[in-house]
């Protein structure tokens, strides 16, 4: 049996968060496909997929890191902030399915 390579599976990773996750301001959504947040957390989210260690902690402390400027630079919000809650949990379901299918 072939083992997935790195690239690909953080292009899988990507490719699902960008069409699940979404930035909600004032109640529009903005998936993350659209912008190119999904390859970043897809890369930063590949070590706790491949290694077993996920955590819905480890999951908010990366979306916490990750700062997005609003207003052309004039302000930044983590991105956690930006993300509804439900939105998260999808994430770390989403997540938990990607590590599941290694």
């Amino acid at each position: 049996m072939a083992y997935p390579s790195a690239a690909e599976v953080i292009e899988a990773l990507a490719a699902d968060i960008g069409d699940t996750v979404y930035i909600d301001v004032a109640k529009w959504h903005l998936y993350l496909k659209d912008t190119p947040l999904h390859k970043t957390l897809a890369e930063r989210f590949y070590p706790m997929v491949t290694d077993s260690n996920l955590s819905e902690t480890g999951v908010v402390e990366i979306l916490q890191s990750i700062p997005v400027k609003l207003g052309g630079g004039r302000r930044s919000l983590p991105l956690s902030d930006l993300i509804p809650i439900q939105c998260q949990v999808d994430l770390l379901d989403l997540l938990e399915r990607h590590r599941s299918g290694l």
